[in-house]
């Protein structure tokens, strides 16, 4: 499997990449095959039935709302959130859906939608299955799909024979560990940033791609902003109040220095995008929304308080990170109805970890080592959202995350790189540890906090 940093890092929109980007994507995906198809015209009838992690905790995740949008014809990065609440509105006021924007039908969600709680497809514990009707009632298309964390979708096929599912890139240095990635770069002569570069190179200019990662990285300050701007309250049944807003206030307002105002700050940015993530408001994945607070807050702090930071360091941090976000997405993986939360908030520490440690040009062992133990201290980390809302614990997990990840840079960067557990070991163990985790910690709000606190 081939992957860019652009895969790492996608632009899209709150609250879930797994539960509402994937299926988004998944949606449009089935109508544009009825289009590839030459079945659209004669499709009178669309049905949608979720099941496993995606029915169990969809509804607070909104992957309804996603798939409505996505048999529309909307993606996740093109979507503007502000017409998402009128466009709902059209669809269950008059009861039509226009597939792909172009072919409207009669659209019962109740009925056309199902919730199958107690239901997995074979594939991965997010998955979906799509019908497309003709008007005779004969069946014209009908395709599973599995969301399998960080706004990846696959079909049944292509989960099942990956390597087949589309043409790989050739790079110049592939790598599926992270031993391989750090002799590639030795036996280069190459930083790790210089190394992701290069492959880099392989699907676009390189101007193209460093315009890329710094609109992401606009992007990301743009989320740190609007949730300093917004007030009241979260959507949803827990009626959760942000807290961001007022403690950007209380930072500005502060005049008396403290040693751990930076700190302070960290929490503020990391608590500032997941808000904006609750709220479905555009975010990057990190490589998740769950844990998409993470990196911003982490390269905000590398931006605002380390001396000599630049926009060449961001470009670092985001190649290193997402080279090891790779890494997660090939040897383990990074959803939380798989992995638990430590397929999210663990892996996104662990890249900001690395990812700091590069932009403060550490060593690339160093870099390793930070990514590691940015796992290890997040290993058993369950994912238990109270109501299915990616709210409780998720939003505070954030700003935990983000501190952890830059004290694991500081921890690296006061060694020479050297230390006994290797990043490939903690990702394997996260991997063991995930598949061990009895279901009830995974994304499906039955085990946790989602069961010891009330929800209203």
């Amino acid at each position: 499997m081939t992957l860019s940093v652009l895969d790492i890092f996608k632009i899209g929109i709150g609250p879930s990449s797994s539960h509402t980007m994937g299926p988004m994507n998944a949606a449009r995906r089935f109508v544009l095959d009825l289009i590839e198809r030459e079945q659209l015209a004669t499709t009178t009838q669309v049905g949608v039935q979720l099941y496993g992690s995606l029915a169990l905790t969809g509804r607070g995740h909104c992957t309804d709302l996603a798939i409505l949008l996505g048999l529309e014809g909307h993606s996740p990065e093109g979507l503007d959130p502000l017409i998402v609440p009128p466009t709902l509105e059209r669809i269950r006021g008059s009861g039509r859906l226009n597939l792909a924007g172009a072919r409207e039908i009669a659209f019962d969600e109740p009925m056309d939608v199902l919730w199958h709680r107690d239901q997995t497809l074979p594939g991965h514990s997010n998955g979906m299955r799509f019908t497309a009707l003709a008007a005779d009632g004969s069946l014209l298309c009908r395709e599973e799909y599995y969301s399998t964390g960080g706004g990846f979708v696959a079909r049944a096929d292509e989960l099942a024979a990956p390597s087949a599912a589309a043409p790989a890139v050739v790079v110049p240095y592939p790598f599926d560990s992270a031993a391989e990635l750090l002799d590639r770069a030795r036996g280069a002569g190459l930083e790790l940033y210089e190394l992701v570069m290069a492959n880099e190179d392989a699907y676009r200019e390189r101007a193209q791609t460093r315009a890329a990662l710094l609109k992401i990285w606009g992007v990301m300050q743009a989320c740190i902003e609007r949730g300093f701007a917004a007030q009241g309250m979260l959507p949803g049944v827990l009626k959760v109040r942000r807290r961001a807003p007022k403690m950007h206030r209380q930072l500005l307002e502060t005049t008396v220095a403290s040693p751990m105002q930076a700190m302070d700050w960290v929490n503020a940015f990391a608590l500032a995008v997941n808000e904006e993530n609750a709220a479905g408001g555009r975010i990057v994945t990190a490589p998740t929304n769950g844990a998409a607070g993470i990196v911003p807050a982490v390269l905000t702090y590398y931006r605002r308080f380390e001396p000599g930071a630049s926009d060449e360091g961001v470009l670092r941090f985001l190649l290193v990170g997402a080279a090891i976000g790779m890494l997660y997405k090939k040897n383990a993986s990074i959803s939380g109805a798989e992995m638990g939360c430590q397929g999210e908030v663990g892996v996104a520490c662990s890249m900001a970890a690395g990812g700091l440690v590069a932009a403060l040009n550490g060593t690339n062992s160093q870099i390793e080592n930070a990514a590691e133990i940015g796992m290890e201290h997040n290993l058993g980390l369950t994912c238990d959202p109270i109501a299915g809302l990616v709210q409780i614990p998720c939003i505070e997990r954030n700003a935990m995350g983000a501190v952890k990840a830059i004290n694991a840079a500081r921890l690296a960067m006061r060694g020479d790189g050297t230390h006994k557990v290797t990043l490939d070991q903690v990702i394997a163990t996260m991997r063991q540890t995930g598949e061990d985790m009895s279901s009830i910690y995974k994304e499906t709000s039955q085990g946790g906090l989602a069961v010891n606190v009330p929800e209203c």
